[in-house]
This record gives structure tokens, C-alpha cells and sequence, in this order.
């Protein structure tokens, strides 16, 4: 029999009342400054990629689960369009700002450990882990995990930093310039990884990779000449697809027996 689950839920009322939640909701989805704007600028960009994927080998039905779903940029984007979503995340913080955020009420947030995810297996069609790997220690255990929790056919997205000497002068020179006074340990040069090891992992794991493609800033647009006057990501940054994936690369595997 498998095992049930709770999900976690923060009470409106204490969400209605903490402005401490109030103002990071704000900073997160409205503030132009820090990594946090340029993180939500490029899960926005995307999102019309993966979705428009999932459509069309999954169907308008999926039930997706975000690892990693942190403020809750993709969840909360995702579940507008119709999708079942479930957003999972160690920091209760992110959390609850993920939930307030939340305008439909539908997202599932639960609070977990990437590595040892509290779902049965085969319980999602699609796992997404934007922007996850270049955080933790051990991808590849947190790969078999997503394996596990996903059905057959079901796919895998991601999105993570390659390991360049162009991604090490973007993140250690750029955002951490970005960054101001909100302190540097964002990144850990050291758990960049190469899309071959991704690739590598995913196979060990019964995931087939589809299709990888590079991502980068547009750097002759007058959002990155803002940028580098002053310190603040404007809406019109953009970001662009890549063939090269000298900085960071977004790509999908497709799950094709039981792991």
C-alpha cells in the first residue's frame, strides 16, 4: 500500500497578516534589483518554450510537479495555463511567498527534500527542476529521484549553468555585482555542471534526452545597457536561445521505462 502524504498549507489569514511575507512577495515579483529579478525574467522566458512542449507530447492535462519551486515563478505561471501543479521546496519561506503569490489558490506547495521527494512513484506526467542543479551536491541522486516519481512517457525539464569560463565571469563577476549588499554565496562555481554529465545522469536513470538548447542574455539590447548604468534588470530585458550553451542551457529528457 503506498504511503499517504500531507500537503503543506500556510492559513490566508497568517498570510493576510505577516508583512514580512507581504514585502519579499513584493521584492520577488516586483523589485528590479538583484538575482531575484533576473531569475524571474528568465523563467519567464521559458516558460512559452516548455509549455508549448508539454502541449504537444503530454497533452493540456499533465499533472506537473516543480522541484526546486522556490518563489514559485514557474508554479504559479503554469498552473494559469490550466495545468495541475504541485511545487516542491525546502525553505518554508519561499514557500509561503510561493502561495501568497498564488492568485488562482490551485498550486500544491509541499515542503520537502529534493533528494528524498515525499511522493509515490510514477505520480507526475511532467518534473521540472528550473535552475537546481548548480545548487545542490549530488544531481545525479536527485535525477533518480525525479525518475522515480515520474510515469513512463512522462517528461523531465531543466535548466542549469554549463561550466565555462564565459558562466564563471557571468556569475561571479555580473550577479554578484548584481547583488549589492545582499551577500555573494548565490553560486558554487564548483557545481556548474557540463551538459554531457546531465545527459549522462539522465541515461543512468532511464531518461532519453530530447533536446537541449543554449540560453543567454541579449547583450546589445538596451535593457543590458540599463543593466550596467544602474544595477536594476528592467522589464524589457531580454533573453535569447542559443545554439552555443556557453552560459546556461535549458533541456528536456523523456522518462521510456519504470526506474
Amino acid at each position: 500500500m503506498e504511503e499517504e502524504f500531507e500537503f503543506y498549507k500556510v492559513s490566508q489569514a497568517d498570510l493576510a497578516k505577516s508583512e514580512f511575507y507581504q514585502e519579499l512577495a513584493q521584492q520577488w515579483y516586483s523589485s528590479n534589483e538583484g538575482p531575484m529579478a533576473l531569475l524571474r525574467l528568465e523563467t519567464s522566458f521559458q516558460m512559452k518554450w516548455i509549455l508549448s512542449e508539454i502541449r504537444k507530447y503530454i497533452g493540456y492535462h499533465a499533472e506537473i510537479l516543480d522541484v526546486g519551486s522556490g518563489a514559485g515563478f514557474f508554479s504559479n505561471t503554469a498552473v494559469e495555463a490550466g495545468y495541475e501543479v504541485t511545487g516542491l521546496d525546502i525553505s518554508r519561506t519561499s514557500l509561503r511567498v510561493a502561495e501568497l503569490m498564488d492568485k488562482s489558490g490551485r498550486v500544491k506547495y509541499v515542503e520537502g527534500d529534493a533528494y528524498r521527494m515525499p511522493f509515490p512513484k510514477e505520480s507526475f506526467d511532467v518534473v521540472v527542476a528550473l535552475d537546481l542543479f548548480e545548487h545542490v551536491s549530488d544531481p545525479e541522486m536527485i535525477i533518480s529521484e525525479m525518475s522515480r516519481v515520474l510515469r513512463p512517457g512522462g517528461l523531465l525539464f531543466y535548466r542549469t549553468i554549463n561550466k565555462t569560463a564565459a558562466s564563471y565571469i557571468w556569475i561571479n563577476r555580473v550577479i554578484r555585482w548584481l547583488a549589492r549588499n545582499q551577500g555573494s554565496a548565490f553560486f558554487d562555481y564548483k557545481l556548474f555542471r557540463k551538459p554531457e554529465e546531465i545527459e549522462f545522469w539522465c541515461e543512468q536513470c532511464d531518461l532519453e534526452m530530447q533536446r537541449v538548447r543554449g540560453m543567454r542574455p541579449a547583450f546589445f539590447q538596451p535593457g543590458f545597457w540599463r543593466l550596467l548604468r544602474s544595477r536594476e534588470i528592467h522589464p524589457d530585458f531580454r533573453f535569447v536561445w542559443s545554439k552555443r550553451k556557453i552560459i546556461s542551457y535549458t533541456g528536456y529528457a523523456k522518462k521510456f521505462r519504470e526506474h
